[in-house]
């Protein structure tokens, strides 16, 4: 992940005052995790942008890149398939 920890995150927030100080885009209501499970029933970023008004291209990007980022020290045990 070369890039991703130095990169700036500046559309992804958290205040304390904003759901409960979840990482939101640029201070809305809309948390990342909304738009990642958003992007699992409509993955059409032009759908999605209609269906939460005021996101933006750059805000689903860096929504992808702090998931991203996240998942490096997490394991998951996923199972056996």
């Amino acid at each position: 992940m070369i890039g991703i920890a130095m990169e700036k995150l500046d559309r992804i927030t958290s205040d304390p005052e904003i759901l409960s100080g979840q990482p939101c885009i640029r201070h809305m209501r809309l948390s990342v995790k909304r738009v990642l499970e958003a992007m699992t029933v409509t993955p059409n970023w032009p759908e999605l942008m209609e269906e939460y008004p005021g996101l933006e291209e750059e805000d689903i990007r860096q929504s992808l890149v702090w998931a991203a980022h996240n998942l490096d020290d997490h394991v998951i045990h996923l199972g056996a398939a």
